[in-house]
């Protein structure tokens, strides 16, 4: 008997002193101001990280030489509660629009701050790799380096 087991999706909380509009708005918009520039998948550095504000927007990267390289897209898009992206990244790290796993992020008022939840799921989709890939997005310098560098970019625009 094949028994399966399929990998926990990463789920990664953090608290941030802004409220939901504001928090949704820089991490969505302004993507570029947190996300580590060692992250990305073109042959140039990142420059920029844009996200199209609606369902079925893209979402990529920038490089410092123009060009563009998709990450995925837009499944939900509902500000300043919660956006969901379609992550078609393969587990070598190269976009395939063919291939999909979701990060969903909520955006849930804590007080006079936000708290921030994020899950990536689906991740037994990268079959033989799925632990790898899922120690890597649950290792320090994955989503919870994102999200701390999110955090930072919050407190810096105070």
């Amino acid at each position: 008997m094949d028994v399966r087991i399929r990998p926990a999706p990463v789920r990664k909380t953090i608290s941030v002193k802004a409220p939901p509009e504001r928090a949704f708005h820089v991490f969505t918009a302004q993507m570029n101001r947190w996300w580590h520039p060692d992250h990305h998948i073109g042959k140039s550095s990142l420059k920029a990280v844009v996200v199209e504000p609606r369902v079925g927007g893209r979402w990529y990267e920038v490089g410092e030489d123009g060009s563009e390289c998709d990450w995925g897209k837009v499944l939900v898009w509902e500000p300043p509660a919660r956006v969901v992206f379609a992550w078609q990244l393969t587990g070598e790290w190269k976009y395939d629009s063919t291939f999909l796993t979701e990060v969903e992020v909520s955006f849930i008022p804590e007080g006079s701050g936000t708290r921030v939840e994020l899950e990536h799921r689906n991740l037994e989709r990268y079959g033989d790799k799925a632990e790898a890939v899922r120690s890597s997005l649950d290792s320090p310098e994955g989503w919870a380096g994102g999200l701390r560098l999110f955090a930072d970019a919050i407190a810096k625009s105070e």
